[in-house]
């Protein structure tokens, strides 16, 4: 049974901004791949008899990104350098696998590495057949009723909060005519893109590695206009895909600025598919997370952030409710690092 999957690759420039940091996106498509294959190769073991007994010889199915957990970037990765990602199975459900994914950064001259990432990422088995059908998950061997019990109630709770996040699902970024700088009208960006074969997985559907790496270059673009300097990814909140988005459809990522603290920006992302051959479909969003960036100056140190100038009432609850998502992931951060020591 699969449950480690590996992958390394080194940085070019295409894989970086203007300064030499690779893109929060690259890093963000890279775990993708390899949360996919590992999730696919997993889900097509033990094929020949499904556990409540059915025949599904021929049914080969493709694993498809539904959520990212929260994701940090603990240090910015360089060109030249090289990305090791593994990828492990910690937990199946009935038609679900959770990935665990760690990225490292290899200085091949001096043969430093650091743990730069880490993600969780769930995926559903989708038939190759009927991409309505979701398939059963062959289930994993655990060390200990404890692990068991842990992946259960990560389960639970990724569960309830894709719940949550629907009801958003409504929610428009309107465009604001001659905004002042710092405001959120001022930096707030959205981005096209035509889904095109080579963006698609064998079902027809995009990568979800695709549409993060839309979604964190929108992002970018956000806060590289409110601060005016080098920006970097620091963190990206739980990352949710609520419908698929198929082949031929044009996809608009736009992105706006929710907080400021004195050291990081906060960036609410939406994805919306509007299918140009089904038109009759409409629009619909795919997908939504929260991007958080940090300042950097030519020495790659971090740099104050100006603060965002909020203008009414729901500017006012977005920033109230980013402070609060500031606050619950410091404080989490605080608790795992005490946690290490």
């Amino acid at each position: 049974m699969i449950s480690l999957y590996e992958l390394s690759r080194i940085m070019r420039p295409d894989d970086a901004n203007i300064v030499g940091n690779v893109h929060g996106g690259t890093i963000l498509k890279m775990i993708e791949e390899a949360g996919c294959i590992i999730g696919t190769r997993h889900c097509n073991t033990q094929r020949g008899t499904c556990f409540s007994g059915s025949d599904v010889d021929n049914d080969r199915c493709l694993a498809a990104l539904a959520r990212v957990e929260h994701t940090d970037f603990l240090y910015p990765m360089f060109i030249g350098e090289v990305a090791h990602v593994s990828a492990e199975i910690t937990y199946t459900s009935k038609h679900s696998v959770e990935v665990q994914v760690n990225v490292l950064s290899e200085n091949i001259v001096t043969g430093a590495k650091k743990l730069t990432n880490k993600a969780t990422l769930w995926y559903v088995p989708l038939s190759l057949q009927n991409v309505a059908k979701i398939i059963e998950v062959p289930p994993i061997e655990y060390s200990s009723p404890e692990r068991e019990e842990a992946g259960k109630k990560r389960y639970e709770a990724q569960k309830l909060e894709r719940l949550e996040t629907k009801e958003r699902n409504g929610e428009v970024i309107t465009h604001v005519s001659l905004p002042e700088p710092y405001t959120v009208g001022f930096s707030q960006s959205s981005l096209i893109h035509l889904v095109c074969p080579s963006d698609c997985t064998l079902h027809g559907f995009v990568h979800g590695g695709v549409t993060m790496k839309l979604m964190d270059e929108v992002a970018g673009i956000v806060a590289a206009r409110h601060c005016k300097t080098n920006i970097v990814t620091a963190s990206v909140d739980a990352i949710n895909f609520h419908r698929k988005i198929k082949k031929g459809c044009v996809i608009t990522v736009s992105g706006r600025m929710t907080f400021t603290s004195n050291k990081s920006i906060e960036i609410e992302v939406f994805v919306d598919a509007d299918p140009l051959v089904e038109a009759e479909k409409g629009k619909y969003r795919a997908a939504t997370a929260f991007f958080t960036y940090i300042s950097l100056d030519v020495d790659n140190k971090p740099l104050p952030v100006p603060p965002l100038k909020v203008e009414g009432e729901e500017e006012q609850k977005r920033f109230e409710e980013g402070k609060a998502r500031y606050l619950q992931n410091k404080a989490k951060r605080l608790a795992d690092k005490e946690q290490q020591q």
